[in-house]
């Protein structure tokens, strides 16, 4: 009986563990697959850049690198893998560990790399949008900005939220914070798009912001 208790004990540990490692993938990724030529690097890397190791990895199990500094990174989504020439979600990360946007570690230049790296793959300024998902509806423990393309209707339902308007991307953490106490949210994601006037406008949502405002998925 107690031999059993403690291998079912042990399972149940095992399951925890790896359920709760697989919001661990980005930080995996900016830790462990962006220098390929570290030691060990096709074996420390769960998603190696593609060329790097012996083995065939297909499209979902690849890094691909779009930017880099040595404090940031810009990768390409996993949901482009079998999309076609045009769609584009690339994700911009710290190469340290920040939680979210919560965390008190998160980089005011990230928004300013972000949209430089943007404009290199949507080239009308006008339909790039920079999206942080709200904490309940994140499934990475590591900070990401959805670098994406706005749907076609997006900006009036962005202007139904009476967005705060900024000069500087670098604004765009306490415009954040502003707007979202306005509207009493605690826990909220980000938009960010280019105002038409000039500047960034910066508004915040409890909802799923990347799916209700951009073209985060492909049809295929």
């Amino acid at each position: 009986m107690r031999r059993s208790f403690v291998l079912l004990v042990l399972v149940l540990a095992a399951g925890c563990a790896s359920a709760g490692s697989s919001r661990d993938e980005l930080l995996r990724i900016v830790t462990d697959c962006l220098d390929t030529q570290a030691p060990r690097y096709c074996g420390r890397c769960p998603s190696p850049q593609a060329g790097t190791c012996d083995l065939q990895y297909p499209c979902t199990r690849t890094t691909e690198v779009w930017a880099q500094t040595d404090e940031y990174v810009a990768i390409r989504d996993l949901k482009m893998c079998g999309c076609p020439d045009g769609f584009v979600h690339g994700l911009v990360l710290p190469r340290y560990p920040v939680m979210g946007p919560e965390d008190p570690r998160r980089p005011e230049a990230l928004w300013r790399f972000g949209w430089d790296v943007a404009r290199n793959r949507i080239r009308d300024e006008r339909e790039i949008a920079l999206v942080i998902n709200p904490p309940a509806l994140r499934t990475q423990d590591q900070l990401h900005i959805h670098l994406v393309r706005l749907l076609p209707d997006a900006r009036a339902r962005i202007d139904a939220l009476r967005p705060a308007v900024i000069a500087r991307l670098e604004e765009v953490w306490l415009a954040a914070r502003q707007h979202a106490a306005g509207r009493g949210l605690t826990a909220y994601g980000v938009i960010v798009v280019q105002s038409l006037d000039g500047g960034w406008l910066v508004a915040t949502d409890a909802g799923a912001i990347e799916t209700a405002f951009t073209a985060a998925r492909c049809a295929g």
